[in-house]
Order: C-alpha cells, then sequence, then structure tokens
C-alpha cells in the first residue's frame, strides 16, 4: 500500500465525527494549559491518560486527544511566554527573549498572530516529514550513542552561552549554574543525596517549574514592581492583534528554518523541542541578526523557536512510532498510554495498526488547522491581557505562580523555593546575568550526565571514546566553533578599528 493510499485510509478514521470532535476538544485543551504557566504539556497529557482509559475509547481515537492536546500546549505555551514573560513550559523560555519585547512595544498581536502561523507551518512540515522519512530519519538518529548525545548537549550549552547576554562569562557562569542546580538530588548510581543541605524535598531534585516560574514570573513582578511608581503607571499598547502581510514575508524564512531544524532535533530520541527551541533561536540569530535587533523585539525571534519547537513535536513521534523510543517526555506518557491500550510501537507498528499510526497522522493535519483557525480569532482576546491595570496583573500573575507550583507536589517547600528563585533572579536580572542559560542546564544536565556516565561505562573510564565518533566530532568541533567564533571575530574587529585608527593618527 502507497503512503497516499495509506493516508486516504487514515482520513477516513480521522474524519469521523468522534475524532473530529476529539481533535477539536485536544487542540483546544491543549491551547489552554499551554497558557496555564505551570501546567505545560506533559503534566496535561498525564492528566488527561486516565480520562481515555474511563471513557473507552479505542486506540486511534485516545491518541488522535492525547496528541491534540501535546501540539495544542506547544502553541498555547508561547502565549504566556509572549504577553507575561512567563514560559509555560521549557521550550517556550526562548521566546520570551524577543515575543515579551514585542508585547511591552504593543506589538502582541504580531507576536502571537506569527507564533500561531509558525505552528501551523511546522506542523504541517513535521506530519509531512513523518509520512515519507520517518523510517529512513529514524534508522540514522538510532546511531547516536551517548557520546554523541553528550556532544549535542554540549554543542546546545555552547550556543546559548554565546549569544544569551552580552557578556560570554556571564552566560557561561550562568549555564554552570543550571548544571549545579541539576545535580541536587539523589545520585542514582550511588544513592548518595547530593546538595540536599538535608532536605528529604530535595531527594527528588530540583523541580523544572519552580526553578522557572520563580526566576522568570517572580523576578519579572519584582521588575515591574520596582518600576512601576504610584500615578506613573502606563498601560501597554495594542497597536493591532493581527500580523502585517510585510511582517508575515520577513519572518517567512525563519519560520521555514525553525520547521527544519526542529523537525531533524524532534527525531532524534531524548532532544525534545527544548533544544530545538534553543538551537533554532540562536541559529537564526546568528545568520539574520546584523542590526543587533535579536533579543529586543525581532519578530524572526519568535517565529524560528515556535516553528521548531512545534516542528519537534511532530519529529518526536517517529522514534516512538517506528523504534517504540520516546523523543520527550512527552511522547514518553504517550508510550504509556499506549501500552495500555495492548499497542506496542515498533518497527511492526505501521503493519500491525494501520488505523492508529495513519489515523494519528491524518488527524494532526486535521488539528493544525483546527489549531490555526481557533487560535487566530482569539489573538485580539489574548492581547487583552496587556490591558489589565498592573495593580490587577500583578497580583493575578503571582497568584498563578503559586497555585501553578503548588499543583504540581502540593509541597508548601516549593513556593518557598520559587519566592527564593524569584530573588535570585531578580538579583541576576539587576546584574546583567541572562536566565535561559540557567534553565537549559537545569533541563539538560540529568541527561548529560547520564550519556557521560554511559560513554564512560562502555569504555571504561576511556576520555576518547567521546571523541572516536565521526558524528561527535563534528559536534564538538561545531560547539568549539560556536563558542569561541564570535570572541575571534570581536577580537578582529577591535584589531581592524586599531589599524584605521593608527592610520588616521599618521
Amino acid at each position: 500500500m502507497s503512503v497516499f493510499q495509506s493516508l486516504a485510509q487514515g482520513f477516513s478514521v480521522a474524519l469521523m465525527p468522534l475524532n473530529l470532535g476529539l481533535a477539536f476538544a485536544g487542540a483546544l485543551m491543549g491551547t489552554i494549559i499551554g497558557v496555564l504557566p505551570g501546567i505545560g504539556p506533559i503534566t496535561g497529557v498525564a492528566i488527561l491518560v486516565p480520562l481515555t482509559y474511563a471513557l473507552k475509547l479505542p486506540p486511534e481515537s485516545a491518541m488522535i486527544l492525547l496528541a491534540g492536546i501535546y501540539y495544542g500546549a506547544m502553541y498555547g505555551g508561547s502565549t504566556t511566554s509572549i504577553l507575561l514573560n512567563v514560559p509555560g513550559e521549557t521550550a517556550s523560555v526562548v521566546t520570551t527573549l524577543d515575543g515579551y519585547q514585542m508585547a511591552r512595544q504593543g506589538r502582541a498581536g504580531p507576536a502571537l498572530a506569527v507564533a500561531a502561523i509558525g505552528s501551523f507551518v511546522a506542523g504541517t512540515i513535521s506530519v509531512m516529514g513523518l509520512m515519507f522519512f520517518g523510517p529512513y530519519l529514524a534508522s540514522w538518529a538510532i546511531r547516536f550513542g551517548p557520546a554523541e548525545y553528550l556532544a549535542l548537549m554540549v554543542f546546545a550549552f555552547s550556543m546559548i552561552s554565546s549569544l544569551a547576554g552580552r557578556s560570554l562569562i556571564k552566560a557561561l557562569i550562568a549555564t554552570c549554574f543550571g548544571l549545579t542546580l541539576a545535580t541536587v538530588g539523589m545520585d542514582t548510581g550511588s544513592a548518595v543525596p547530593r546538595y540536599t543541605f538535608g532536605q528529604l524535598k530535595l531527594y527528588d531534585g530540583m523541580d523544572f517549574l519552580v526553578v522557572a516560574i520563580g526566576l522568570f514570573a517572580i523576578s519579572e513582578v519584582l521588575v515591574l514592581l520596582e518600576e512601576t511608581h504610584v500615578g506613573t503607571a502606563v498601560q501597554a499598547k495594542v497597536d493591532r492583534v493581527f500580523i502585517s502581510f510585510k511582517e508575515l514575508i520577513f519572518s517567512a524564512g525563519a519560520i521555514m528554518r525553525g520547521s527544519m531544524l526542529g523537525f531533524f532535533i524532534g527525531v532524534l530520541p531524548g532532544a525534545g523541542a527544548s533544544i530545538a527551541s534553543f538551537i533554532s533561536y540562536t541559529f537564526e540569530k546568528r545568520i539574520s541578526n546584523k542590526d543587533d535587533t535579536f533579543g529586543k523585539g525581532d519578530i524572526r525571534g519568535v517565529a524560528a523557536p515556535e516553528a521548531a519547537n512545534n516542528a519537534a513535536a511532530g519529529g518526536a513521534l517517529i522514534p516512538l512510532l517506528t523504534l517504540g523510543v520516546p523523543g520527550s517526555g512527552t511522547t514518553a506518557i504517550l508510550l504509556g498510554a499506549l501500552m495500555g491500550m495492548n499497542v506496542t510501537p515498533g518497527p511492526m507498528m505501521f503493519q500491525q495498526h494501520p488505523k492508529v499510526v495513519w489515523g494519528l497522522v491524518a488527524s494532526m493535519y486535521v488539528g493544525n488547522v483546527m489549531l490555526l483557525i481557533l487560535n487566530l480569532p482569539l489573538v485580539g482576546l489574548f492581547t487583552k491581557i496587556l490591558l489589565i491595570p498592573r495593580w490587577v496583573l500583578l497580583p493575578v500573575v503571582t497568584i498563578i505562580s503559586f497555585i501553578g507550583v503548588y499543583s504540581v507536589n502540593n509541597s508548601p517547600f516549593d513556593l518557598l523555593l520559587m519566592a527564593g528563585f524569584g530573588l535570585l533572579g531578580y538579583i541576576m536580572r539587576k546584574m546583567d546575568f541572562p536566565l535561559a542559560p540557567v534553565i537549559l542546564g537545569l533541563v539538560l544536565g540529568e541527561l548529560m550526565e547520564k550519556n557521560l556516565r554511559r560513554a564512560m561505562a562502555l569504555s571504561d573510564g576511556d576520555w576518547g571514546y567521546l571523541f572516536t565518533n565521526p558524528i561527535s566530532i563534528i559536534l564538538w568541533i561545531m560547539a568549539a566553533v560556536s563558542l569561541f567564533a564570535p570572541l575571534i571575530f570581536r577580537r578582529l574587529g577591535q584589531l581592524k578599528e586599531q589599524a584605521v585608527t593608527g592610520e588616521d593618527e599618521l
């Protein structure tokens, strides 16, 4: 059976009234879950898995609902990042860099619109990639061993450190701080507690949401409180709510590059949407930031990461469906849900469960259209949040942050920890330390440590093993270039200026 015949069979499943309703419900609930800071796609999908069992949905219908929540949340996470500087989940952290600046300039509408359009384009491209290239890409990605994964992580760290903020040293310090936070908790190898200071709550490690909401949301509230004086508060301007044709053309290249990059990174098991959005942003900044506009409200700084994290969501389904290997935390939950329905993903999945695979593929086409139709008209509604006075908005953001953090573990300790990170984030902002590398270090630190341990175990402690594979060598070289190239180019520029000055004096 050809790909198109299989896709036609998938549409016959996806266009059934029940599945159409589930795709719409998934996209809507996913968007709402993504908008709420502290929830995110992983928690949202995990909470609703029992619902699919309770409703006794067939596997294809359950997957259509859960996948709709997944990619709906990937878009929804951008909304609070843009409007409130509060990332709903890790993949949206980098969107705050330019998205929030656009909102402060009264351009929240175009920022949200380009996020919706970029998500739609990237989602469509990733589904096409899943359809045509899935098995081939999965066979290539399976070659990645621990040495290659470690090199990939170092490459991600070097890119974000070299481009985040104005000081490389401060960015590296922030990255190391994030990696240090990732080491907190019980050591899985020796069962020895590390940096827990006797606190049982820290034995499971630092919760990403506690740190992220503290660093971004609470510190933002403190900064806004400092900037707001009685009688001088000015409401944010919302000039227009839709993107212009010129802005759309301007960001088209970033959307396409982000989609491609995000899809290929999403295919790599364990890489996920967070790495995709970070790398896509830094790559776009590297090739497009000729006027030093990134970080100051450049629409391409929203388009690229939003396209990348949505494309990565589709790409992450490839190793899940063809190899039974989850590409992200959310797909790990989807894997568990499928196995609970007696459907085991793997190389025979396409032959044994075509209704599930192709029904899911076809529903993603339908779901992406629903997501676009659903979200573009709501852009105006979302921008109204900016018209709320600060004396109302700041307490609301604080309350949402506290509820979001408390709902994860029902722990008052997490609230104290979040407040502490909020204060730390405020100090870091005042001292011009970038916050994004801290989050990247925290998110990837554990995975990096696991791959380093596996590499050392496989090589019997030989560090040369990390540089034996061509893929890892290329990634190490790219990491070194991305880290030191800006310094070298800056130094060359200074030497050139000194030479010109010297000639003028002569």
